[in-house]
C-alpha cells in the first residue's frame, strides 16, 4: 500500500497495565488476533484482523503507569518538521520525533485543548492494511471541550479543509483531505462528566453493532452511548475493563438523510 498523505490518519494503538487482558478483550470484541511481542520495542504488541494489521497494543513504561487511553497517529512526510509546526500552532510536543527502527519515525503532541494525537513518518510500517470493515479501523473524532482551539490548531498544522454540520444541537465540524472526509471533530458537552480529558475517539468497524456491544459488556467493558442509528452507520461508545475509550460502528445499516455541511473559510 502506499504511503499514508500527509493528515491521514493512519495508525492506533494504546498502552494497557495488564496486556493479556487488553489482547483477551479485543480479540472477544474485534475478533482480533495479536502477534509476538517486541521485547526491543518495549513488548509492542501488533494486533491483526483477517491477517491484516489494525491496531497495537503496548504496556506501559516505567513511571508512566496511568489512564488507558487509546492513541491515533496521523501521517507525515518528515515528523520533525510536524513537530515544529505543532508547537507554532499553539500545541505541545509530548515525545520529540524518534525512530523505531525501520519501520518509521514517531512523535506524541497535544493539541491547545488537550487532545493528545501521534504523529507518523512511515517505513517500512505504512499504517492500517484494513479500513471501515469488521475489526478494521473506521473513524475518528477530535473529542474536544475547546472546539475554538482544536479548530485552528489542525488545519495550521495538517493540509486539512473544513466543514461545519448544519446543526443547531451538535457542533460538529468534518475535517477533509483532497475533498474526502477523514476526521470529525466534536464539542464535548456537559452532560459528559468533567473529569473525562478531551482526547481522540477512535472508531473500530463492526458488522452488528449490537452484537459487539453484547460481546464488550460480557467481556468487563462499559456502554457509555448507543447503540445508535445515523446516517452514516449504527455505532455505540464503549470503554474497555481497563479505561480506555473507544467506539465502533456497523457502516452498513443506516437511517435518515445526511446531514448539510457549509464550507468553513
Amino acid at each position: 500500500m502506499a504511503v499514508q498523505p500527509e493528515g491521514m490518519p493512519c495508525w492506533a494503538d494504546a498502552t494497557f497495565p495488564d496486556l493479556e487482558g487488553a489482547k483477551q478483550f479485543y480479540g472477544k470484541v474485534l475478533g482480533w488476533t495479536f502477534g509476538e511481542s517486541s521485547p526491543e520495542y518495549g513488548n509492542y504488541t501488533q494486533a491483526y484482523s483477517d491477517g491484516k494489521a489494525v491496531a497495537a497494543v503496548v504496556p506501559p513504561m516505567p513511571g508512566q503507569e496511568g489512564h488507558s487511553q487509546w492513541c491515533l497517529y496521523l501521517a507525515s512526510p518528515d515528523a520533525a518538521a510536524t513537530a515544529g509546526k505543532i508547537r507554532e500552532a499553539g500545541g505541545t510536543v509530548l515525545m520529540e520525533p524518534m525512530q523505531v527502527g525501520d519501520f518509521g519515525t514517531m512523535a506524541i503532541a497535544q493539541d491547545p485543548g488537550g487532545v493528545v494525537f501521534g504523529v507518523w513518518q512511515a517505513g517500512s510500517h505504512e499504517g492500517f492494511e484494513k479500513r471501515t470493515e469488521h475489526g478494521g479501523y473506521a473513524w475518528a473524532e477530535i473529542f474536544t471541550r475547546e472546539p475554538g482551539k482544536a479548530d485552528g490548531f489542525f488545519p495550521a498544522v495538517f493540509p486539512y479543509s473544513a466543514q461545519q454540520m448544519n446543526d443547531d444541537n451538535v457542533d460538529y465540524r468534518v475535517l477533509n483531505l483532497g475533498g474526502e472526509p477523514v476526521l470529525g471533530r466534536m464539542e464535548m458537552t456537559a452532560e459528559i462528566p468533567a473529569e473525562v480529558p478531551s482526547y481522540m475517539n477512535v472508531f473500530f468497524g463492526v458488522d452488528d453493532c449490537d452484537a459487539a456491544v453484547a460481546r464488550a459488556v460480557e467481556a468487563g467493558g462499559k456502554l457509555v452511548f448507543g447503540p445508535m442509528t445515523m446516517p452514516f452507520g449504527r455505532f455505540a461508545a464503549l470503554v474497555d475493563p481497563q479505561g480506555a475509550a473507544f467506539s465502533i460502528i456497523d457502516g452498513d445499516t443506516v437511517e435518515g438523510e445526511l446531514p448539510t455541511m457549509t464550507d468553513v473559510a
